[in-house]
């Protein structure tokens, strides 16, 4: 049964969101209007690969929250559904926050999430109280169960907050669900726990997999476990991070933990923390495996610190990452553009061992809408080049530059004049795996996005851009002899 609050919002989307097509990117995941963050329910289902977000149809600001919902066969072309979940109950109240969905043994789609109830104590104090909640359906229209909340603060373990307890990640293995659940403890730190049930609707507590301590930010968020590539990888996003170096930077950040998990007590026994993301736009990442065996991800590309930051005149405020294949190598995560992009790409340019010291720029490299790929090597063999630069979205006016220090081993970037009508965090800096000066960039663009790939994929970072549409201009420079590889295709997605 569809709630008027549903309802509301299914019919808000079929009235509006025919204006706003010429908008929005050709490929990212937007909500079509209004505002998106986390990626929810990201999950195969009945032979496609349905992606749900946090959702606010009616202003492009954060509202209470809904569930959007959009569809896939092949992570590129979406098609878009009605909204699944309003804020419609006494449980959910003030909001339907991120969740998981998984297919079930009847054909059925489950959709597990976080249902928050706000109450007001005699004091003034404003009191959140999260629970799990969930809700069956057919891939287009769910009904909550009747026993919401299927997970509440009874379950918890001691020290645990019902205050920030949310984002539950659903799997099901060995004909049993589990969950993982982040959770704030009694040190104030985040921690990820995990429940199991033999239906979907009884669940019981299980274990601590993991805990932050406050090293890594306080509480974690939207956590996923999954094995890949023989270890096991715990993704969480921290809140009020503190920088580590230039591996972490500070706010709302993206930690990757792998190890391998103790069955015997749950546990993730930690082999290497890294940064999923060294862009200034990622957040709440999500995966699925896929039918033939790919572990893919997608995230909000956007951040906390910068949402306030919009241009006014358009309709929508965020977007999702494009979907990464996830591997590991050495002992690191390694992510690259799902594999589907390729299917997409027209006109092909390429250059070869174009000798560059200073500023140049190539004949028919440019354009918004692209997968381009540069190769950079020193031109002299007895004096390393100082620094290499790309510009993108370049106009008289507006561009946003990626620097390489070969002597240093880091990138930065900047987009400082990309476009943002206030004062925010434009400039990131990141260490890579530099090889000898030799180094390796592909880049996809799409509107407001740009996605930097580092040497196949040993470092991803992703930023939103809002230099005009127009700007699409590329140059490159560098201080010192390099020779350039650029091998550039223009995406066609109608």
């Amino acid at each position: 049964m569809i709630s008027k609050m549903l309802r509301r919002a299914r019919d808000f989307e079929n009235k509006y969101l025919p204006y706003t097509v010429s908008e929005l990117p050709k490929f990212h995941v937007t909500g079509g209007i209004g505002w998106i963050n986390d990626p929810n329910g990201f999950a195969p289902y009945k032979g496609e690969y349905h992606l749900f977000f946090q959702y606010y149809p009616y202003d492009t600001k954060w509202g209470p929250m809904h569930w959007g919902h959009v569809k896939t066969t092949d992570f590129i072309r979406w098609e878009r559904l009605p909204a699944a979940l309003a804020p419609d109950a006494e449980y959910d109240q003030d909001g339907c926050f991120s969740g998981s969905s998984v297919e079930l043994p009847d054909g059925r789609q489950l959709l597990m999430y976080t249902g928050v109830r706000t109450v007001r104590r005699r004091n003034g104090m404003i009191e959140s109280f999260q629970t799990q909640c969930i809700a069956v359906g057919d891939g287009v229209d769910y009904e909550k169960h009747a026993n919401n909340p299927v997970i509440d603060a009874s379950s918890l373990p001691e020290g645990g907050s019902v205050h920030d307890f949310r984002d539950p990640k659903i799997w099901r293995e060995n004909d049993r669900y589990y969950a993982v659940i982040g959770n704030r403890c009694k040190d104030g730190s985040g921690t990820i726990l995990l429940y199991e049930s033999e239906d979907a609707v009884s669940w019981k507590y299980v274990s601590i997999v993991s805990s932050c301590h406050n090293q890594y930010g306080r509480m974690w968020e939207c956590p996923d476990l999954f094995a890949l590539d023989g270890k096991d990888v715990l993704l969480v996003s921290p809140q009020e991070m503190e920088a580590i170096g230039l591996e972490f930077h500070p706010g709302n950040a993206n930690v990757c933990l792998i190890g391998s998990l103790d069955k015997r007590i749950n546990h993730l026994v930690r082999e290497s923390v890294q940064a999923i993301d060294y862009g200034l736009d990622f957040y709440a990442p999500q995966t699925l495996l896929t039918e033939d065996g790919r572990r893919v991800m997608i995230a909000w590309m956007q951040n906390w610190e910068t949402s306030f930051s919009k241009v006014q005149e358009l309709r929508f405020f965020g977007q999702m990452t494009l979907p990464r294949e996830l591997s590991l190598k050495e002992g690191r995560l390694i992510q690259n553009p799902v594999r589907e992009l390729e299917k997409y790409r027209g006109i092909k340019n390429e250059y070869h061992n174009v000798l560059i010291n200073g500023e140049t720029s190539l004949r028919s490299i440019n354009g918004r809408y692209l997968d381009m790929t540069v190769t950079v090597r020193p031109g002299n063999e007895n004096n390393i080049y100082k620094w290499f630069r790309l510009y993108v979205a370049k106009d008289g006016e507006h561009f946003t530059f990626i620097r390489f220090r070969p002597e240093t081993g880091t990138i930065k970037v900047d987009r400082t004049h990309s476009g943002f009508p206030h004062d925010i965090v434009n400039v990131r800096e990141f260490p890579i795996n530099s090889r000898n000066g030799i180094l390796k960039l592909r880049i996809i663009m799409d509107r407001y996005s740009l996605e930097i790939f580092v040497n196949d994929g040993e470092q991803a970072a992703s930023f939103v851009l809002y230099t005009p549409v127009e700007a699409g201009s590329i140059s490159f420079s560098s201080d010192g002899a390099v020779l350039l590889n650029v091998e550039k295709y223009e995406l066609c997605i109608d």
